[in-house]
């Protein structure tokens, strides 16, 4: 653990699941945030014709993802406040794992290193909310797959899930207020 960690609280889940609504929302009464490095990388890349997309070359766009992730926690570092992220380092081992892509051991050393809050936030699938757009392409099915990836992966680094209600949004924030305190 680093000192940082226990402010860094990780928010994850399968996409669609209303985890960056609910950073967003949390944002707005003033909590620090990182941004989701899966969509940051997918608008970069398309803005510049860039191979590094989940649709083109997986492995790549997981290295661009590893280098957000990594990025977000150093700039979070000059906070004193909590701070939350969508999605963390972990993340980035379900997704290599769940589209069947080796772990390279130095994604692994990130994950054991970069470490947030003991306790990480979990989204369920929600299937009434769930939408696809032009970056987020996966399936219900998909997304499904991808919250148990993250189940397994956060666990299996040591992390304590939490998951969040089904609720709406400003429910979803005070239950996150009071986790905080």
């Amino acid at each position: 653990m680093t000192p940082d960690s226990e402010r860094f609280v990780v928010i994850t889940g399968g996409p669609g699941s209303g985890k960056s609504t609910l950073i967003d929302h949390l944002h707005g009464m003033g909590y620090a945030r990182s941004v989701e490095a899966g969509r940051g990388v997918i608008r970069d890349q398309m803005a510049i014709g860039g191979p590094a997309l989940p649709w083109a070359d997986r492995a790549l766009f997981a290295e661009l993802m590893l280098s957000w992730e990594l990025r977000s926690y150093r700039m979070a570092a000059g906070s004193a406040e909590p701070v939350l992220f969508d999605r963390g380092v972990p993340d980035v081992v379900g997704y290599l794992r769940l589209e069947g892509l080796p772990v390279p051991d130095h994604v692994h050393t990130a994950a054991e290193t970069f470490r947030y809050h003991r306790r990480v936030l979990i989204a369920p699938p929600w299937p009434e909310i769930y939408e696809q757009d032009g970056e987020r392409t996966q399936s219900y099915a998909q997304a499904e797959r991808t919250y148990e990836s993250m189940v397994d992966v956060y666990t299996a680094y040591g992390y304590e899930l939490v998951h969040l209600p089904l609720v709406p949004v400003e429910e979803r924030a005070r239950f996150v207020t009071d986790f905080l305190r």
